[in-house]
């Protein structure tokens, strides 16, 4: 199961140094978001100890959401040093997902 990204652990987690964190932010009532979930959960378990992948609800943690200003979900992040270094809008294949991250740890 993917970490549960909130306002309270998000700093933390993403001072990290060249630490990855991949953040998809997702809702409850979004089909897309519904498909690629349990993709982020395997990716989690893949990428344990080499990168943090974690899901945000934007109904639950909308002051991320316009942080970053996302406006369409699901929305994933590819965050390193605090910044954001690749975005991903939209449902994408498992693949797609893999190839992001590997260029980024």
């Amino acid at each position: 199961m993917a970490l549960e990204i909130t306002t309270e652990n998000f700093k933390e987690l993403t001072s990290k140094e060249n630490e990855l964190v991949v953040a998809d932010f997702w809702a409850e009532w979004c089909g897309p978001c519904k498909m690629i979930g349990p993709v982020i959960d395997e990716l989690s378990q893949e990428y344990a100890g080499k990168a943090i992948i974690g899901k945000v609800n934007v109904e639950e943690q909308g002051d991320l959401a316009v942080q970053f200003g996302v406006r369409n979900i699901p929305t994933i992040l590819f965050i390193k040093n605090g910044e954001v270094v690749d975005k991903q809008v939209g449902a994408a294949p498992k693949a797609a997902l893999v190839d992001m991250i590997n260029k980024h740890i």
